[in-house]
């Protein structure tokens, strides 16, 4: 996988080569805010009238690491093409991400999407980030630096994305919940502890 930031447009092909940029291209924040990471590449192939047509297939992770994060699929005859296809759907695909303490999530959370489940936890200070893949590229560019995260089902790329992501989504804060449930603070965590009880009982 490749990391850039977006003003160099260089080629994940050709890291050297910059990206030339129709006029009236992506939004200014996008240049200077955002990076993007070449999640796969690989070299498809169709069958025409004409013959046999080979094109570039490419999957992009985009992220300004403050929160906002998003991935899409390029295809072009060329794969400098596919990643400026690739990138500018994920663009306008992007999510907002909670974060707690600019740095975490809240607590813990199983995301599913197909055959990929892709569970996440809420980690110390100075613990980085605990993952592999796909998975630390969606959390890395989102903006994290202390989380726990593993994958208990598939690995194919872009289920884990899409189920990465429905796990940072589903992020509530303390508070958030006591207002949902018209309670506060100490009356929620009153709440659980019962609950707890109550469960722990019947078992």
């Amino acid at each position: 996988m490749e990391k850039r930031k977006t003003t160099h447009g260089g080629d994940a092909h050709h890291p050297g080569s910059r990206r030339k940029e129709k006029k009236g291209g992506f939004k200014k924040a996008y240049k200077t805010e955002f990076e993007e990471k070449v999640i796969k590449a690989k070299r498809i192939s169709k069958t025409t009238k004409g013959g046999r047509q080979s094109r570039a297939w490419v999957l992009v992770v985009v992220g300004n690491k403050k929160g906002k994060v998003g991935f899409g699929i390029g295809k072009s005859k060329e794969f400098q093409d596919a990643i400026k296809k690739a990138v500018k759907r994920a663009m306008k695909d992007l999510v907002k991400v909670s974060m707690n303490s600019k740095r975490t999530i809240f607590h813990e959370y199983l995301g599913k999407h197909g055959a990929s489940k892709v569970l996440v936890k809420p980690a110390k200070p100075g613990t980085g980030i605990i993952a592999g893949g796909a998975i630390k590229t969606v959390l890395e560019l989102a903006g994290y630096t202390d989380i726990y995260s593993k994958n208990l089902g598939s690995n194919t790329a872009m289920n884990m994305i899409r189920a990465t992501l429905k796990a940072l989504q589903e992020q509530r804060s303390p508070s958030y919940i006591s207002r949902l449930r018209d309670k506060t603070f100490e009356e929620l965590f009153h709440l659980n502890e019962s609950e707890n009880e109550k469960q722990t009982n019947k078992e």
